[in-house]
């Protein structure tokens, strides 16, 4: 069972992903704001971690940043969500280890699980 964690604090999006995912076969874990992402990352360790850009207490970048200089947390796949293409923030994420930036208004539920499938392929046997 793949365990994937969204840190995002709309909650209509994590209910609607929670769901497709789920039905997929997924394990979900969410969390509504980037410390407690980050938390939960560590305690949980999940195969795939879709992170908000915008949360309320810290950046989506910073986030990412800390849980990639965490060894615990380093290795695991990080997708940064989004609602604005902002080319800036899109480039610091992949620099900073993300493996996608993907927009929330042009992904459907269903070619989000897809997409989790394809980005982890290379990671880990599934």
């Amino acid at each position: 069972m793949m365990k994937v964690l969204i840190i995002d604090d709309d909650e209509a999006v994590v209910a609607i992903w929670t769901t497709a995912l789920t039905k997929d076969g997924f394990v979900v874990l969410s969390a509504v704001t980037g410390k407690m992402g980050i938390e939960q990352a560590q305690n949980n360790i999940p195969d795939f971690i879709l992170l908000d850009q915008i949360l309320p207490d810290i950046k989506g970048n910073e986030v990412l940043q800390t849980l990639k200089s965490d060894p615990k947390t380093a290795d695991i796949p990080v997708a940064l969500v989004s609602n604005y293409s902002e080319p800036d923030m899109m480039h610091d994420a992949i620099e900073h280890g993300a493996i996608d930036y993907i927009l929330k208004y042009q992904i459907d539920p269903q070619d989000l699980t897809n997409k989790i499938r394809t980005l982890t392929q290379g990671t880990k046997a599934a």
